[in-house]
């Protein structure tokens, strides 16, 4: 059975795929900073996808908590680390955060199933 996870991953990749087909310099140059923005740099790839999870919580972008999760997970953040970040973003956000601190929890939880 497909998870929401899955939906999110297919639906992602499918559209960005369509999205970038239509060949608009503009949103080909925004899609370009957004992959180089997450690139090595003077911070290492792992912070900036966990100042890329707080960002997105604080904005309130599932979709950009489920992607940025994902690749927390991958670059080897621990739950512990990740419920920190997690404070921060409510701290920072404050209680209008809270269904998205939900939507990550669960998504952690996914992806953590997903893994082992």
């Amino acid at each position: 059975m497909k998870s929401r996870l899955d939906d999110f991953k297919e639906y992602r990749e499918k559209m960005n795929e369509r999205i970038l087909n239509l060949d608009h310099l503009g949103i080909k140059r925004f899609f370009n900073l957004d992959t180089n923005a997450y690139k090595e740099g003077h911070l290492d790839v792992k912070t900036k996808e966990l100042l890329g999870l707080v960002a997105s919580m604080v904005l309130r972008c599932n979709d950009c908590i489920d992607y940025h999760i994902i690749q927390c997970v991958q670059a080897g953040w621990d739950d512990d680390s990740l419920m920190e970040a997690f404070n921060v973003a409510l701290i920072v956000g404050g209680s209008i955060v809270i269904p998205h601190l939900r939507h990550a929890v669960e998504t952690l939880d996914m992806v953590r199933n997903q893994v082992n």
